[in-house]
């Protein structure tokens, strides 16, 4: 059986609650293995064989009965997620400080203009890059006060998710990368 990385868009975040444990009981329920969740900010790695985009909607489908709204889902093989990490454009940053280094996940790819939209709002030494589908974020005087973090929201960007560097670490180790 291999392992299915799931991240939930929001989570524990966006005004959407939903305990690690609850988390964990739906994907049993789900009849999806070994559930194991990555601190309380919407990560589960399962064992499952399912395709990826099969189990983000049947997970939608669960979530939206279990809490009341479906829950924007994204779920990648470690085949996908090794990708994702080879592609990173910020290879040097990701060394130096992975806290300042965001991969937003995208579910459906880039929407047109956004990599311009938002390097017209990069302070500094941001930095914005597309790669392999995803937006990598290089925020070198940190995410909070970045005017180009703050806009990179769905309608401008697309549907996605992001986790700093450590992150994406953790849950590659999580399935064995």
């Amino acid at each position: 059986m291999d392992h299915r990385i799931v991240l939930f868009r929001a989570m524990n975040t966006g005004g959407i609650r939903a305990p690690v444990t609850e988390l964990r009981a739906m994907a049993e329920e789900m009849g999806l293995g070994h559930p194991r969740t990555l601190m309380a900010s919407g990560n589960l790695v399962v064992e499952s064989d399912r395709d990826p985009a099969d189990l983000e909607a049947a997970i939608e489908a669960e979530t939206e009965v279990r809490f009341g709204r479906l829950i924007e889902t994204l779920v990648r093989t470690p085949g996908q997620w090794a990708a994702m990490m080879a592609a990173n454009p910020f290879a040097d940053a990701a060394t130096l400080d992975p806290t300042r280094l965001l991969v937003m996940v995208m579910k459906c790819g880039i929407r047109p203009g956004a990599v311009e939209a938002l390097r017209a709002l990069a302070i500094g030494d941001e930095a914005v890059e597309a790669a392999g589908g995803n937006l990598f974020f290089w925020h070198p005087d940190g995410i909070g006060s970045s005017k180009m973090a703050g806009m990179a929201q769905p309608r401008l960007i697309g549907t996605g998710t992001g986790r700093n560097w450590n992150t994406v670490l953790k849950l590659a180790a999580l399935v064995g990368l």
